[in-house]
């Protein structure tokens, strides 16, 4: 049983999830300037400096994504007037895969997109969706991998403890 389920974790890591050190909590996040799917121009991480920002990883073939991603929204909809912002970044290799996904789970927060893999691979993901919750200066506070619903509760005590700092 073990066996298999070292086989599906080794079958569900991208090709890019292979050596890469990573990011760690109280590390500065790497820079983030890529093309927006959800709107025209880039995006950077740099330009969310001074926000709390919850940076997301995510793939259209990712299940956890699907339930993230309303949660996501409806933080981002009832925190951002403080401060908040999700920024989720799409690792399809095809960007028709993320744009239909998103035709089907549709979020006003900024999506961009890194077919390349340079970014996830910057990071050190080694799965979907992997989210990095950065304070106001850039520093990595938390990481969360994988999404259940009752994760949103933990999430949103942890922004609004960001916020307050």
């Amino acid at each position: 049983m073990l066996q298999r389920v070292i086989l599906v974790l080794c079958l569900c890591r991208p090709a890019w999830a292979g050596a890469a050190a990573g990011v760690a909590v109280g590390d500065t996040a790497p820079a983030v300037n890529l093309p927006a799917l959800s709107a025209d121009g880039e995006i950077s991480l740099q330009s969310l400096r001074g926000k709390v920002v919850y940076l997301d990883f995510w793939a259209s073939w990712c299940g956890p994504c699907r339930v993230s991603f309303p949660l996501l929204a409806q933080l981002r909809n009832e925190l951002g007037a403080s401060g908040f912002e999700v920024l989720a970044i799409n690792v399809d290799e095809v960007e028709a895969d993320a744009r239909q996904f998103l035709s089907e789970v549709p979020v006003s927060y900024p999506v961009v997109r890194d077919g390349e893999g340079a970014t996830p691979q910057a990071f050190g993901i080694l799965g979907m969706p992997t989210g990095y919750l950065i304070d106001r200066q850039g520093v990595v506070r938390d990481i969360h991998q994988g999404f259940r619903k009752s994760d949103s509760v933990k999430l949103r005590d942890a922004v609004i403890e960001l916020l307050g700092e």
